[in-house]
């Protein structure tokens, strides 16, 4: 199995994030790009000890950008949002 902190990178703190954890008490992260719903569930119970509820993933694509006459890509990444089950918080983002 791999370990939870190869599969959950980062959190992703957006307005829409902010208004998803306090609406729904949901929290959004980045993953691993070949991390699935299972694994993702799995390593957010491991890590923050809470009850996950449901899992959404989102592939992202990265955007083009130029610099002056040279043009390139932003990598593609993954977007996973999961939903706690009631009464369930992470305390990291308590505050945000």
């Amino acid at each position: 199995m791999k370990d939870p902190r190869d599969i959950i990178l980062l959190p992703l703190i957006t307005e829409k994030a902010v208004s998803l954890k306090e609406k729904e008490n949901a929290y959004v992260f980045q993953v691993a790009k070949s991390a699935n719903k299972i694994e993702i569930k799995k390593a957010m119970q491991e890590l923050f000890k809470v009850n996950v509820i449901n899992v959404t993933t989102q592939l992202v694509k990265g955007k083009k950008r130029r610099y002056g006459r040279f043009e390139g890509k932003k990598p593609d990444w993954k977007k996973a949002v999961c939903k706690l089950k009631e009464g369930d918080r992470i305390e990291a983002f308590e505050g945000v």
